[in-house]
């Protein structure tokens, strides 16, 4: 008799819980997430915050596309602690109070776990505040100035000493650059960047014979073109980002000057293939841009990953560094998460140091303790085709944010 009471007592339990909308997976949901994320039995929302209109839509639209493709692959391998992943996607039209507004509504309205987003540094900067403000975790994929470090943002692009600084250390070895021309967008990104080149330069025994910024958008640069032509430097470095990067190529294409000749030399780290797909192979060839990835990489992953890639956005679709830099946000958030036990957020922040993507197309990277990856310098010289021939790879560098002498 006690023990049918006991399985009566079960039955009314299992009952009334059926009625209140609960299940034993609504349980265990409930052991992932104690602070009222968007999980349930089932799923969990994230959000993709990306500009998909204006200006700076041209170099997004690849993070866009990569985010999803992790996050189709990741559903497809069974998802995150037995999850299958949502997807909030907010547009930031290259507007960075638009970035801020809509961070907030992902992450107070919609609930998400993580937020894999931004390109620009002034849209992260915008965004930044809110994060640490509501305690929500940001997946940043571009390449940037360093000088910062957050315990809510994951930066999974290069910092300067990875990209900036590497980079002018090859052109000056081995193209004896000394004479720089420094041109870019008027924002954070460039303006920092070049103020840590410039420092660079100048320590290594080079000069800075000009410095230039334009508003995001710009079109006419035959003026600044006049001026390389008049200081003949060495090499042109170029921080120009967005649609203004069609207008520069072509109108340098137009005034005469020859890339591929290297006089003056062009090296960029702001052009990868995304940009070349608007720029035009013909009018990019013979420069050199400054990553860690490039789609022609020979390696099984990144053949792999570039497969399925143009397998879900089509045969012309190309991958640039950034578009790489966002495949890894969701896959490093999936380990950290299923490491953790936890979608919470100060319980992922804990599991990130160290997380691995051993597979990750340019090669494997690593979490460090300032939330920045591992990874190595790549130069890559622009092909006709769009493509670029890799040149020179550096071993695995240590991200360091905060350079002594660079601040």
């Amino acid at each position: 008799m006690k023990k049918i009471n006991t399985v009566k007592k079960i039955c009314q339990a299992i009952g009334i819980a059926t009625l209140l909308g609960m299940n034993v997976s609504a349980a265990s949901a409930d052991d992932v997430n104690t602070t009222g994320l968007a999980v349930t039995a089932d799923t969990v929302k994230v959000g993709i915050l990306h500009s998909i209109t204006g200006t700076m839509a041209l170099s997004e639209a690849g993070s866009v596309e990569a985010e999803k493709l992790a996050i189709e692959q990741i559903n497809a391998s069974g998802g995150v602690l037995g999850r299958k992943i949502e997807v909030v996607q907010e547009d930031g039209a290259s507007d960075w109070p638009t970035y801020a507004e809509k961070a907030q509504k992902l992450i107070v309205n919609d609930k998400v776990a993580a937020v894999f987003g931004c390109w620009t540094s002034a849209s992260r900067k915008a965004v930044l505040p809110i994060f640490e403000q509501y305690n929500n975790m940001l997946f940043y994929p571009t390449f940037y100035e360093g000088l910062e470090q957050s315990e809510n943002i994951i930066y999974t692009g290069q910092e300067a000493t990875q990209q900036i600084l590497a980079g002018l250390d090859w052109v000056m070895q081995n193209k004896g650059a000394k004479k720089f021309y420094l041109i870019g967008s008027d924002y954070i990104w460039p303006r920092t960047s070049f103020k840590i080149a410039r420092k660079h330069i100048e320590k290594n025994g080079g000069t800075v014979v000009g410095e230039e910024y334009y508003p995001l958008g710009h079109t006419q640069f035959n003026s600044v073109i006049n001026k390389f032509k008049l200081k003949k430097p060495d090499a042109i470095f170029s921080i120009v980002v967005g649609g203004s990067n069609v207008s520069f190529y072509k109108q340098l294409k137009a005034a005469g000057i020859d890339l591929t000749a290297e006089k003056p030399l062009l090296m960029s780290t702001s052009v990868t293939e995304d940009e070349v797909l608007g720029i035009g192979g013909e009018n990019y060839e013979g420069a050199y841009s400054i990553t860690k990835y490039f789609q022609s990489m020979e390696n099984e992953s990144n053949k792999k990953f570039a497969a399925e890639f143009k397998k879900m956005w089509g045969d012309k679709s190309v991958i640039g560094d950034v578009t790489e830099s966002a495949y890894l946000g969701p896959w490093l958030w999936k380990f950290a998460v299923e490491k953790a036990g936890s979608f919470d957020i100060d319980k992922l922040k804990k599991s990130l140091p160290g997380v691995e993507f051993a597979e990750a197309p340019n090669g494997p990277v690593k979490i460090h303790d300032n939330h920045h990856l591992w990874m190595k310098t790549v130069v890559g010289q622009g092909q006709k085709d769009g493509m670029f021939k890799v040149v020179y790879q550096s071993d695995m560098i240590e991200p360091n944010p905060f350079p002594a002498g660079y601040q």
